[in-house]
């Protein structure tokens, strides 16, 4: 699925909107195209959010926007989960850090969060907007590392943004940056099935292989 942007958009997962959870367990996982939102103030509301997923029917997972606290988010500890590295968050929250490749139901998926913040004009920098938004160059390289190990290989690919040519697609107002010309290198050197972003607030398919979600939350098969 798409951000979540908590509190903004979490309703998406409220039993009214996914009625699909409630056949679902733990071990089932919802996955969150970046900005999650839920590690942002610390606030009463944000804690009850955080208490409200992690009470939910299935574990969730999400790659980080360009709209989280990076400053919070990097204060927890690294862990090693199904072959990569992530922050828990609670015990059914997870965050997938960048360049990782998991393994989860005999699939392997690569993470790679972060994306430009076009309204960063209007935000503060260490109080709503992060440099560390744009992957590093040791994020870069680690994340090069792993694809290399699997042989640039894998089943499906999660991103908050999209490749250049992608976010092209999209809107061509949209300036190329690091992330997106990495993800452009990536596009022509992996082979995987299906790329999955969010951070454009639509829904489309762009072609059989690159999907941008928002609101829709669809089951990977």
């Amino acid at each position: 699925m798409g951000d979540t942007h908590i509190p903004i958009d979490i309703k998406k997962l409220s039993n009214k909107n996914f009625l699909e959870q409630k056949n679902l367990t733990k071990s089932d996982y919802v996955i969150i195209c970046g900005d999650f939102g839920g590690v942002w103030d610390q606030s009463n509301e944000e804690k009850y959010w955080i208490k409200w997923l992690d009470n939910k029917s299935f574990t969730t997972l999400f790659v980080d926007g360009n709209h989280e606290n990076f400053t919070l988010l990097n204060n927890y500890d690294v862990e090693f989960w199904n072959g990569g590295k992530i922050h828990k968050i609670t015990d059914s929250i997870y965050h997938l850090m960048r360049g990782q490749i998991f393994t989860i139901d005999g699939l392997k998926f690569f993470t790679m969060g972060g994306a430009a913040s076009h309204d960063k004009v209007y935000r503060k920098e260490n109080k709503s907007w992060w440099p560390q938004e744009i992957p590093s160059y040791n994020e870069l390289r680690e994340a090069v590392k792993n694809l290399s190990k699997n042989n640039w290989k894998v089943d499906y690919i999660i991103t908050h943004c999209a490749p250049n040519s992608i976010q092209y697609f999209l809107a061509d107002w949209y300036k190329c940056d690091t992330i997106t010309n990495f993800f452009e290198l990536i596009r022509f050197n992996c082979k995987y099935k299906k790329w999955y972003f969010g951070h454009y607030h639509k829904d489309l398919v762009v072609d059989n292989k690159h999907i941008g979600l928002y609101n829709k939350i669809i089951k990977i098969k």
